[in-house]
């Protein structure tokens, strides 16, 4: 079976996503990648030493140099009458992309699987992760998306893979790039930090959060979460937002400070290897996935934890 995993890049480096879509392509067949943006040669030599993948697809086209989905994803389709699965990250990108590639295809999207059970069979979460489905695609040609935090990234050095421009159908004419606003910070990116210090509603407001979880974040170097109670009442950007409906991450250490433990933001972080919680209620639902828990006033708790770093 050949595979054909969407890279996604900033023109630059590809993103660590990508890097767990290759390890779940392989686990289905070979493993070619494509490179769709404008002067994107660097992306590409770096995407041919990724360890496992044998070819390289780069398309370099000005219609392609935002990605925009309505132009990379006939793009992919084409490609995929060389192909058996077209695989890309359960990412705002993968999932604007994929689901225009199977409607191309005309078959069904399996998304964010979780592991490779067969050559057609996977397992994917439902009920917000409180139960894990097993499918199998009866498509000749298959499309899926992969959650990164399931499967180990491929290693980015160590592969040698053929690098083949080819041509796609260029801009369909149906979308715009406008502009993109992207927020920068010198922190560690959530979806890829080590450490997240995560807070809720509980802080109260920005002020509040900005005093309370910076220090500790910043003590340890992680990256900065909240649940989406803290991001719709507006204490920090929807970026930091941890849940099914924001970003899905498994940190080696992760914090939730005056988080209740809402099934929506479980499903965002139960992986976690080792989850901190701290919460004055004692029947929070959070301490029912945390490894270590304390229930006492966050206000009086995190200062001394962070004092004591």
């Amino acid at each position: 079976m050949k595979t054909l995993v969407l890279v996604e890049h900033d023109n630059t480096k590809v993103n660590d996503a990508t890097l767990a879509v290759v390890t779940a392509a392989g686990k289905l067949g070979e493993v070619h990648l494509l490179v769709a943006g404008l002067n994107c040669g660097s992306v590409a030599e770096a995407a041919a030493k990724i360890a496992g993948v044998s070819k390289v697809h780069v398309a370099d086209d000005a219609a392609y140099a935002n990605g925009l989905a309505e132009n990379v994803a006939p793009l992919a389709a084409d490609l995929m009458g060389h192909h058996d699965a077209f695989l890309a990250a359960a990412t705002t990108q993968g999932k604007n992309v994929a689901p225009r590639v199977a409607a191309h295809l005309d078959v069904m999207q399996v998304s964010e699987i979780l592991s490779v059970e067969g050559p057609k069979t996977f397992t994917r979460p439902i009920y917000a992760g409180n139960a894990i489905a097993t499918v199998e695609s009866t498509d000749a040609k298959l499309v899926i998306t992969v959650r990164g935090t399931a499967f180990e990234k491929a290693a980015t050095e160590g592969g040698s893979a053929a690098i083949e421009a080819v041509a796609g159908p260029g801009d369909a004419g149906i979308s715009t790039f406008v502009s993109s606003e992207i927020a920068k910070s010198e922190r560690p990116e959530l979806t890829s930090a080590k450490v997240i210090v995560s807070g809720g509603r509980a802080l109260k407001d920005s002020e509040t959060f900005e005093s309370v979880i910076t220090p500790l974040a910043d003590k340890l170097g992680a990256a900065i979460g909240a649940s989406r109670a803290a991001v719709d009442a507006g204490y920090v950007p929807n970026d930091y937002q941890v849940g099914q409906t924001g970003k899905i991450v498994a940190p080696e250490v992760y914090f939730a400070i005056g988080i209740s433990g809402a099934i929506q933001h479980l499903a965002g972080m139960k992986d976690s290897k080792v989850i901190i919680a701290i919460n004055k209620d004692e029947d929070a639902p959070i301490f029912q996935v945390a490894d270590i828990g304390l229930v006492a006033d966050l206000y009086a708790a995190v200062p001394e934890l962070t004092g004591a770093l």
